[in-house]
């Protein structure tokens, strides 16, 4: 156990890591040159494509370290915050991180973020300056800044660029050297903490673990403990970069186990794995449940594939234990389910995979999040309300209360003005400002979580030309004045767009949803009333005019009462038409409706 290292790395979003990882499996050999090629862990499209890491990986290199060979267990984790859930699981399983700070760009506010996590956790930081070779590149500042923040010696900042490889054989070193060995008795009952899982539809379901104490044997019967559920371990090994099975991994190490699983929800993230021959007593302390932020429906374009939506969301949150979801069902869109997300960029990427993944193609409804109400009968009583359709009836409400937030932000002392002026157009409270360097302010602010849910977070980079950094947590709910917009078509309201607001944004929000409707629904053969209420008050309307035809085209010359009465035949005909007529809404409106303020 001595000679093994489990570390992950951590920093903000496009500091370097997943290249940084590339340079240590090509320094250790674990990869050879025909196998090598960039950000190699990010094994999704989406990743790639992206150029971002959205899952954590796990894989194991051995190195040879003054004649001893030691077995480094690397997590490489996503940098965004709404991935900040896969870091969280990536630190539990290890004893040390590699804290990556951007020479260019100095701490940002997701470094901060990790960087608590880590610390919570009593991980052996050892700090990087990476991409020392950018001509742009302010080493020094940057070193001060860091020395700020954990309060190390200069002399303990490794200086590297990921890029040219300069600094890889320091960092390897400082591993060996500076993070402790994993503390575990490898003689005592087996403890396996699961911290992933993936979906194999040849092998069943394949649990990623780090085997605290004991060890495990291939062949063994073992006992999930969250579930009670018995396997056997058919298959048990470590994470190369291939699968390598092995026939028995001690404490200490990372392994997977293959165990013949099929149902996805037999699985938890977090659950202790222990021996039927030599039981443990207790699980070890799994993860938090994760709080989603974001809710929105998701539903099948096709009613019929309801239950296979079901399996999809199923084996997609085995991979990402941040999603939740349960069955709703809604008027206009029909069965589907009610999903929470950590964040937008979170729910665009599950919606990309269940299309990628799965090739489900869905509908997601206006995102929200979800308040408290309480009632005038009961005002003692709380319930929860996650979607406009469970609104109770506004005559009957006592008061409401939503979800607020802290955001960190830091930006250049440029644009403090701009970002404290968006931040109070949503309604945030400024609680603190600290300049951390010269030109480096660090920004406080209690936000209403919905206020940032639509656009915040573009609306930050665009107006601080993307030197702004956000980071965010939940810290309580506070009463406030909300009202339920619906939007109706022709008198119907469509449940799918009606949304909870602030009553000071209603008749702006409603006005907006109105123009953007108009210039998207396709025009009938009737005129379309496009309207947005609160309760029996209409705030907004927009009038799509009917396609017309020119039915006294035939009249040439002749009496005008002839003409009158084909036209009052034609508007006897379309008013019949739109009592009967179906408004179908286009995928686009919904989406357009996220996109308000372009």
């Amino acid at each position: 156990m001595k000679n093994i290292r489990n570390f992950c790395i951590i920093a903000h979003i496009d500091h370097g890591k997943s290249t940084l990882a590339d340079r240590l499996l090509e320094q250790t050999q674990t990869v050879s040159e025909r196998e090598q090629k960039n950000q190699l862990l990010d094994d999704m499209d989406l990743e790639r494509e992206r150029g971002i890491t959205i899952k954590s990986h796990a894989i194991q290199m051995v190195y040879p370290h003054k004649g001893v060979e030691y077995v480094f267990n690397l997590i490489d984790t996503p940098g965004h915050v709404d991935f900040s859930y896969e870091v969280s699981r990536a630190i539990a399983a290890c004893e040390g991180a590699l804290l990556i700070v951007d020479a260019a760009q100095g701490i940002q506010a997701q470094t901060i973020s990790n960087l608590y996590l880590a610390l919570e956790h009593d991980l052996e930081i050892i700090p990087v300056l990476n991409k020392i070779d950018l001509p742009s590149a302010n080493p020094e500042e940057v070193k001060d800044q860091i020395i700020d923040l954990i309060g190390c010696k200069d002399e303990e900042i490794i200086p590297a660029s990921a890029k040219t490889g300069v600094g890889i054989e320091d960092i390897l070193n400082a591993i060996v050297d500076r993070i402790p060995s994993p503390d575990g008795d490898p003689e005592a009952p087996l403890q396996a903490l699961i911290f992933d899982s993936v979906f194999n539809p040849y092998r069943g379901i394949e649990a990623f673990f780090k085997v605290v104490n004991g060890s495990i044997q291939t062949g063994e019967e073992v006992v999930f403990m969250n579930t009670g559920h018995k396997y056997y371990a058919d298959e048990i090994g470590v994470l190369k970069l291939k699968q390598e099975a092995r026939k028995s991994i001690s404490a200490g190490n990372v392994g997977y186990i293959i165990s013949g699983i099929k149902e996805a929800k037999e699985v938890k993230v977090g659950d202790t794995i222990t021996s039927m021959a030599n039981k443990a007593e207790t699980p070890i302390a799994g993860f938090e449940d994760v709080k989603p932020m974001v809710f929105a429906g998701i539903y099948p374009v096709d009613t019929e594939e309801f239950e296979d939506l079901r399996a999809s969301l199923e084996k997609l949150q085995l991979n990402d234990a941040s999603l939740t979801f349960e069955p709703e069902s809604s008027v206009a869109l029909g069965f589907g389910f009610r999903c929470g997300f950590l964040g937008m960029l979170h729910m665009e990427i599950v919606q990309e995979r269940l299309e990628r993944e799965f090739n489900m193609t869905v509908i997601t409804t206006v995102p929200n999040v979800s308040y408290y109400a309480y009632l005038k009968a009961h005002p003692e009583q709380r319930i929860i309300v996650n979607n406009p359709t469970e609104f109770p009836d506004p005559t009957k409400l006592y008061k409401m209360e939503e979800p607020f937030i802290r955001a960190q932000i830091i930006t250049k002392g440029d644009y403090v003005g701009a970002v404290m002026n968006l931040c109070i157009e949503k309604r945030g409270i400024i609680k603190n400002q600290v300049y951390l360097t010269a030109d480096r302010v660090e920004l406080a602010f209690d936000l209403p979580l919905a206020e940032i849910v639509f656009d915040f977070y573009d609306r930050l980079k665009s107006i601080s030309r993307g030197y702004a950094s956000f980071d965010y947590h939940p810290i309580d709910y506070r009463e406030s004045h909300l009202v339920k917009v619906d939007i109706m078509l022709n008198s119907e309201p469509v449940d799918a767009l009606s949304a909870l607001v602030h009553r000071d944004n209603a008749y702006d929000l409603g006005k907006k949803i109105c123009e953007k409707l108009k210039e998207l629904l396709p025009r009938q053969q009737f005129m379309i009333a496009i309207q947005a209420g609160i309760g029996a008050k209409i705030i907004a309307r927009e009038t799509l005019s009917a396609l017309r035809k020119d039915v006294t085209a035939k009249c040439y010359g002749g009496d005008i009462s002839r003409k009158r009465k084909l036209l009052e035949k034609q508007k006897a005909g379309k008013k019949r038409m739109r009592q009967v007529g179906n408004v179908e809404i286009p995928q686009e409106a919904f989406l357009a409706v996220l996109k308000l303020n372009d």
